[in-house]
């Protein structure tokens, strides 16, 4: 797993999973696989699955080539508010792409480090020992 900057702001973690090392095949799977780890975890709410990908077409957005479905898993942490202003820190999200022979999954660092090492381990769990 890559920790990486996009647009210069933002810690992003993105894991490329080629199809061969993972039982998922579809978007769809890999929504299904993480969702049981969210489920697995008391301290963890799902929320919602976000078809990023309808959505931009439905909006005659731009989506690049490679990109053939898109959606995100969205979920919480939220162990507490000690400030309102940590509503803007939530909930998390991971993305899932399909882009051919591999998914691109990946997510925004969390302000705690409990939630990045969950997320890091719900993604690498992915792939076939």
């Amino acid at each position: 797993m890559e920790c990486t900057r996009l647009m210069d702001r933002y810690t992003v973690f993105v894991a490329r999973v080629a199809k061969s090392e993972t039982e998922c095949r579809t978007v769809d799977d890999v929504i299904a696989a993480l969702t049981q780890r969210i489920e697995d975890d008391p301290g963890v709410a799902l929320l919602a699955v976000f078809d990023h990908y309808a959505h931009t077409r439905r909006r005659d957005g731009v989506i690049a080539s490679e990109i053939r479905a898109a959606k995100n898993l969205v979920f919480c942490f939220g162990p507490g508010l000690p400030d309102p202003s940590m509503l803007a820190l939530r909930p998390r999200s991971i993305g899932i792409a399909d882009v051919g022979d591999q998914f691109v999954i990946s997510f925004q660092e969390a302000p705690l480090a409990p939630a990045n090492d969950a997320m890091r381990s719900w993604v690498t769990g992915l792939r076939v020992a």
